[in-house]
């Protein structure tokens, strides 16, 4: 019976685990967002003062076109995150699942237990 407890133990584990790598793919994101919002900011700033917003005009801003590289790359890494956190909240599903199904058999042994030991006092008694 011990080992349904350890089960429930892992089970649980494994759901705090899937949840903290969904927390931190949140974060990851969010922080990728402020980078690029920054960086568009940047990019607009230096086209103002240049005057230049034609990013295939000869004298467009070297760093508004570095900024804008970054900006894009921020961007796809942005999407590759969303991919891997859509499947980190299915693979928390599944874990939620699997902890349901190993408390509910905990459960049912311990009733099963109670059950037994009851049986056996009012035989004693």
């Amino acid at each position: 019976m011990k080992s349904r407890e350890n089960l429930v133990r892992l089970k649980q584990f494994q759901v705090n685990e899937k949840r903290r790598q969904l927390l931190q793919l949140d974060m990851m994101i969010a922080e990728f967002e402020r980078m690029a919002v920054e960086l568009e900011l940047q990019i607009t700033a230096e086209e103002k003062k240049a005057g230049i917003t034609d990013i295939n005009h000869f004298a467009y801003p070297t760093f508004a076109k570095a900024a804008r590289l970054r900006r894009d790359n921020l961007r796809n890494s942005q999407s590759d995150l969303a991919q891997q956190r859509s499947i980190a909240e299915s693979l928390l599903g599944e874990a939620e699942a699997e902890l349901s199904k190993a408390e509910m058999l905990e459960s049912r042994d311990t009733k099963i237990r109670e059950a037994e030991t009851g049986t056996r006092s009012a035989m004693i008694g």
